[in-house]
C-alpha cells in the first residue's frame, strides 16, 4: 500500500477504513448469490482429490471476512497456527456463517481509523518473519482478494455441478447482468 506522506513524515493509507467497508458491502452481494446457490445435497462433492469439498470452500468463502478482520487486530499471524476446514451441513448454514462473518469483519472495521491501516502486521512462522505489510494492506489483499479469489473458484465448482453460475462483474453464461 503506497501513500503520500504527511507533513509528520507518516504515510496516508491508499485505501481508507470506509473504502474498505463499501466494498465488502458491494462485494458480499456477489457472495451472497454464489453461496445461495451451493446446492445442500451436494456438499462432499469435489472436483479433484486435492480440492477442498464444496461444502468446505463455500464455509472458507463465508468465514473470510470476518476470521481475517479478526487477524488484522494482532500484529502477527503465524503460519503454524492450524485452520479448521469445516464442511457445511447445509445451505442455510453457509449463508447463516456469511452474515455472522461480514457482521463481524464491519464491527471490527468500524472500530478502526485510517491511521490503524498503517500499523504494521507481519505473517510469521515461529520466529521468522515470511513477510511484513500494513494492517491496511492485510485487509485488501487477504480479506478481500483472497475473498474473491475463492469465490471465483466457487462459481467454477457450480458450473461443474451444473448449478447456474450467477451473474457478478457482468453476464454469466446462465445470467444477464441487468436482466
Amino acid at each position: 500500500m503506497s501513500g503520500a506522506a504527511s507533513a509528520s513524515g507518516r504515510r496516508a493509507p491508499a485505501t481508507t477504513v470506509a473504502d474498505l467497508l463499501l466494498e465488502l458491502e458491494q462485494e458480499s452481494q456477489a457472495s451472497r448469490r454464489i453461496l445461495e446457490r451451493v446446492p445442500g445435497e451436494r456438499l462432499d462433492w469435489t472436483p479433484h482429490e486435492k480440492s477442498m469439498t464444496l461444502g468446505q470452500l463455500a464455509m472458507h468463502i463465508a468465514s473470510v471476512p470476518g476470521a481475517i478482520a479478526e487477524v488484522s487486530r494482532n500484529p502477527t499471524f503465524d503460519v503454524t497456527t492450524v485452520i479448521p476446514r469445516p464442511s457445511a451441513t447445509s445451505t442455510a448454514e453457509i449463508m447463516e456463517t456469511l452474515e455472522e462473518s461480514l457482521a463481524r469483519a464491519r464491527t471490527i472495521l468500524n472500530s478502526m481509523n485510517d491511521g490503524d491501516l498503517l500499523a504494521p502486521w507481519r505473517m510469521m512462522k515461529g520466529e521468522e518473519v515470511i513477510f511484513a505489510i500494513t494492517r491496511g494492506e492485510l485487509l485488501r489483499s487477504v480479506m478481500l482478494n483472497h475473498w474473491y479469489h475463492h469465490r471465483g473458484q466457487l462459481t467454477v465448482y457450480l458450473r461443474m455441478l451444473g448449478v447456474p453460475v450467477p451473474a457478478i462483474y457482468g453476464d454469466s453464461a446462465d445470467e444477464r447482468a441487468l436482466a
